[in-house]
């Protein structure tokens, strides 16, 4: 379309890339995301707790998990895992724990060697760019997402 802005096929104004150099071997900065008794240590922001009820990491498996906020709020959140690929990739939606969830959102995780460490890049794509820009205005989405990169940073020191 003549003055569009927006190249066909764009996802950029629906989307979050948060993307972390890691000192750790991508094998095991996968297992911390594919063990539910490591997840459940770094996953959120900071100041969150976690309950891991369920963890099947598997195309089609399914990842539930309350996200315990500081302030008592609990967040039940389900993923359903689309793509794993071991040490490589996670591909899953992400939503609430809650039937018919309108919020759900694409999330990709990959996990690229660099000379022994791991570059991580998590992109999550939304369904539009209201639906983008109202998580990081109410849910502060970018600076969640770099807590808990954060947190899992810190976690792969003391594993």
């Amino acid at each position: 379309m003549a003055g569009s802005s927006n190249t066909a096929g764009s996802t950029a104004d629906r989307e979050i890339i948060i993307t972390r150099l890691l000192d750790a071997p991508r094998a095991i900065v996968f297992k911390a995301w594919a063990e539910p008794s490591q997840v459940a240590r770094w996953w959120g922001p900071t100041g969150f707790t976690n309950t891991v009820t369920e963890m099947d990491v598997q195309p089609g498996g399914v990842w539930r998990l309350v996200m315990h906020g500081p302030d008592g709020v609990d967040y039940p959140n389900k993923m359903i895992y689309k793509e794993v690929v071991q040490a490589e990739r996670l591909v899953f939606l992400h939503g609430d724990d809650v039937d018919g969830d309108a919020g759900e959102f694409h999330v990709t995780v990959t996990f690229d060697d660099e000379g022994g460490k791991t570059r991580l890049t998590m992109r999550s794509l939304f369904k539009s760019a209201a639906e983008r820009d109202k998580v990081v205005k109410e849910f502060h989405a970018i600076e969640g997402g770099n807590q808990t990169l954060d947190r899992l940073a810190q976690f792969l020191t003391q594993a």
